[in-house]
């Protein structure tokens, strides 16, 4: 028969090695609840680890692809903005020209339309270099300075790239950032090709123009009036293009944010833990323990070795 020293070595054994695992279990379980995550080791579920590093990877790309979206959104929302802006101007040019056209107008009213449409020139030409987020060119396509430039004549000149940049999506998927200055402000007057910047410094100049006899200044300013029908057109066709590709990031943003969604409810149930849950089984724990440490205490105080 084993002696007493030895049975109760092999008690202080049994209740060390119980109190230890105890001990490690609780410990597991704090850290869970530090980590958010009931998986310490790859060891631990190596199939749920490999889909944890996965759906990881797969955020990581999908934030590309949702700043790309922010992104677009941002610069297709201020081209919207900006478009608006000229055709406000557009439609107050129209306004000037059949003002400037009517027969009671005068030659100093005719001046005063002359150096109003002069000003909305270059607020229009402001608004055609405007910048996006990142500071490059909003009308300019690819091109990181400005869309336009005046040259030593003041005649502004588009200096951009003929397309703006793509922006990937995600999925295959991509949209433009933006339109270019040309597809907005071209249009046709009387037939011929022309540019918005271009037409009004040429109406502002005829009506500035002292030489030019009032009678020819309300034919070209009744003409005006006409032309900037078709540029208004040329304008809200470009709107309606915009519109429609802000449409579509919006949808795909819709989509990205469902996809993280479910990445994210699939991660919580691989690797997430139910705070409530472990909260419950740690305080469980901890009774456990205390109650073992106070139950080895007593028998402890009944060894044999109080007795030798």
């Amino acid at each position: 028969m084993p002696g007493p020293v030895n049975s109760t070595l092999a008690f202080y054994d049994r209740s060390t090695m119980q109190m230890g695992s105890i001990r490690r279990e609780a410990e597991r379980l704090q850290e869970q609840l530090s980590t958010g995550s009931k998986l310490s080791r790859s060891s631990d579920n190596p199939v749920a680890a490999s889909r944890l590093r996965q759906l990881g990877r797969m955020d990581k790309l999908a934030a590309i692809d949702s700043a790309n979206a922010a992104r677009a959104n941002d610069s297709l929302s201020l081209a919207g903005s900006s478009l608006q802006l000229v055709a406000d101007d557009i439609v107050r040019a129209r306004e000037l020209a059949l003002w400037a056209a009517n027969a009671s107008s005068s030659p100093q009213e005719r001046y005063s339309i002359g150096q109003e449409l002069a000003q909305m020139r270059l607020g229009i030409l402001a608004t055609a270099n405007a910048r996006d987020s990142s500071g490059n060119a909003l009308f300019g396509g690819a091109a990181t300075g400005d869309a336009y430039a005046l040259d030593g004549n003041g005649d502004a000149t588009y200096v951009g790239t003929a397309a703006a940049g793509e922006l990937s999506l995600g999925d295959g998927q991509s949209v433009s950032r933006g339109v270019t200055g040309p597809s907005f402000l071209d249009f046709q007057a009387g037939g011929q090709n022309t540019d918005l910047l271009a037409y009004l410094r040429q109406l502002s100049d005829t009506l500035l123009d002292p030489t030019v006899d009032d009678a020819m200044a309300k034919e070209v300013a009744r003409g005006a009036a006409k032309d900037l029908d078709g540029s208004l057109d040329s304008v809200v066709r470009t709107q309606t293009v915009i519109g429609a590709r802000l449409a579509w990031v919006e949808t795909v943003q819709g989509r990205q944010e469902t996809k993280a969604q479910v990445r994210t409810a699939e991660s919580g149930e691989i690797g997430g833990i139910d705070f409530a849950e472990t909260i419950a089984e740690l305080q469980q724990m901890m009774t456990v323990l205390e109650a073992s440490q106070a139950g080895f205490s007593r028998l402890a105080s009944l060894s044999l070795f109080n007795s030798i």
